[in-house]
């Protein structure tokens, strides 16, 4: 296997993985995403979209590029996110939440009753690392990965 296909089998495989992770979390442990996790799944959304495309185009470098820069986005998405939890620099002062109007109650009710999901407090971490830690961890190494084989591509 060349080393440009190894590049984007890493740029296709981390984003992936990482996505099914966070929507396990999300969908099986119940962890609601605040506004900075959805900005990290929007860079790994470009990163795998750029892989897959990189797959079916013949202009496979460039693809493979743009889904490395798009990782390393989502690496420092994720370092600012993690420093914002932390405490070591402020984040935003929105916050999110997730509104459930299916059961056909007041609307405003939901609104008043849903979850405020703050940006700023870890909603789960193991050895002291927080997913938006870990997304910054992951993903920068995939991105150096990424580039390391880009740069020693031969063909």
């Amino acid at each position: 296997m060349k080393n440009l296909s190894k590049a984007n089998l890493v740029a296709l495989s981390v984003p992936l993985a990482l996505l099914g992770g966070a929507y396990g979390f999300q969908y099986i442990g119940g962890l609601v995403p605040c506004e900075m996790c959805w900005w990290q799944r929007y860079a790994h959304f470009a990163a795998l979209g750029l892989a897959v495309t990189a797959f079916v185009l013949p202009v496979k470098r460039l693809f493979v590029a743009l889904s490395g820069l798009a990782l390393a986005a989502a690496s420092a998405i994720g370092g600012y996110h993690a420093g914002v939890e932390y405490g070591w620099w402020k984040g935003l002062t929105e916050c999110t939440t997730t509104v459930s109007f299916s059961n056909g109650g007041d609307p405003l009710a939901a609104i008043m009753a849903a979850p405020v999901i703050r940006c700023d407090v870890v909603q789960w971490k193991l050895m002291g690392i927080s997913m938006a830690g870990y997304d910054f961890l992951i993903s920068g190494a995939a991105a150096l990965v990424v580039f390391a084989l880009m740069a020693r591509n031969k063909g």
